[in-house]
């Protein structure tokens, strides 16, 4: 049996494991999408900081995506993910209080803490490179990434059955139901095989500083296509709830929605690995950026409830190609000594820019007109500027490399 065999034996356990912990662990994500703008205009003190809660999210995993990406590289894959889990039961706790209290200072806290757990689930996709052949990570990727198809039904379903658990305050059900999801999930990770990075010998190489790793079109084009596809998919995801609800409908028809968004993202995933093996990685990255501005012409042409379906649904499979893309792009373009550098630093720079799209989003919903169907236009125009800059530097990376080849 050859290495690369032995190899994928053990990281097709991994990947087990991983897929496990993302449909698990990973339905409070949905669940937090759902409430986090609802709860924010239920707690806030104006309807323009509605989604500073996902916003907060956002930026707590941005912050400390480079501080976990160094404690994995020094104590290992099993204790980052455990640590995440327990930053998320704590922001599901302290968000709860915060709803019972009525105070909206404390439900950002939780929010925050709840970017602790999203920091970790980001590094589940890395993990599944961990101990990957090269012909098997893209695949090892996709397979991690499409176990949040259960997440998807679980996450929204759980917002169904916990909606008055806590009556007369609203939203708290969820809350409690992250708690319990995290305390579940964490033993998942006992089953995880994935060695500790080695300690640096004091001969051995460093890698290439950040800068020069910036400096690389392949990372620098990989992070850039990476940082649009999901900025895109939470700037409009953030508003839809918002959208829905200021349109006439219902929380449970924003729930449903959702829930039909989270299933375009990760069903794709059963072959995104696939295509892109086959294809290679940019044309699958073009094609994801392609369906992209197709969500945003779909939003833009009416608000009735197939509207919304259609658009979500197309920004779940564009996110997943854009991203899972650029993910495979930027695996391929460093060494194992440069791994925390190179993926704390993408993840940081990603979950900036989702930050920044998520604050936006609520703006310009809320505040850019005086109607949802003149915000969900605002919100959904933004897109043009970000697919531009993302199309415009992978068509330069192609001609590149084709100059190269010749």
């Amino acid at each position: 049996m050859t290495d690369a065999h032995i190899s994928d034996a053990r990281a097709r356990k991994n990947v087990a494991v991983l897929v496990a912990a993302q449909a698990f662990l990973g339905a409070q994500m949905p669940i937090s999408f759902v409430l986090g703008g609802l709860s924010g205009q239920f707690l806030g003190p104006h309807p323009c900081l509605a989604t500073l809660p996902i916003s907060l999210i956002v930026f707590g995993s941005m912050m400390t995506a480079p501080v976990m990406a160094n404690f994995m590289q020094t104590n290992g894959r099993r204790a980052g993910f455990i640590l995440g889990a327990a930053g998320g039961a704590l922001g599901g706790a302290l968000s709860v209080i915060g709803l019972l209290q009525g105070s909206f200072a404390l439900f950002l806290i939780g929010s925050f803490c709840t970017g602790i757990y999203m920091s970790a689930q980001g590094f589940y996709r890395f993990a599944a490179t961990d101990t990957a052949s090269e012909g098997f990570r893209p695949k090892a990727i996709s397979y991690v990434m499409a176990g949040g198809l259960l997440s998807a039904i679980v996450g929204p379903q759980l917002v169904k059955l916990t909606g008055t658990l806590t009556d007369p305050v609203p939203f708290a059900g969820g809350y409690i139901a992250i708690v319990v999801l995290n305390l579940i999930g964490v033993f998942v990770f006992a089953f995880l095989d994935i060695p500790k990075p080695p300690k640096p010998e004091e001969n051995s190489p460093a890698g290439r500083s950040r800068m020069e790793l910036l400096k690389t079109p392949r990372i620098a084009v990989a992070m850039i296509c990476a940082m649009v596809s999901y900025s895109l998919m939470n700037l409009v995801m953030t508003s839809t709830p918002l959208a829905v609800v200021g349109c006439g409908f219902t929380t449970n028809n924003a729930a449903d929605i959702v829930s039909a968004h989270v299933l375009a993202m990760f069903v794709p995933s059963f072959f995104t690995g696939h295509l892109i093996a086959r294809f290679g990685v940019e044309r699958i990255i073009a094609t994801g950026l392609i369906i992209l501005g197709a969500a945003g012409l779909v939003a833009l042409s009416g608000v009735e409830l197939g509207h919304f379906y259609i658009t979500l649904v197309l920004l779940g499979i564009g996110w997943n190609f854009g991203f899972i893309g650029g993910t495979a792009m930027l695996a391929s373009a460093h060494s194992p000594e440069e791994r925390g550098r190179v993926q704390g630093m993408n993840d940081f720079a990603v979950f900036g820019m989702v930050t920044i799209a998520s604050l936006s989003s609520g703006l310009l919903m809320n505040c850019s007109g005086g109607s949802a169907q003149e915000g969900w236009t605002a919100v959904n125009i933004a897109m043009i500027p970000f697919l531009l800059l993302a199309g415009g530097a992978l068509t330069w990376f192609a001609l590149r490399e084709r100059r190269i080849a010749a």
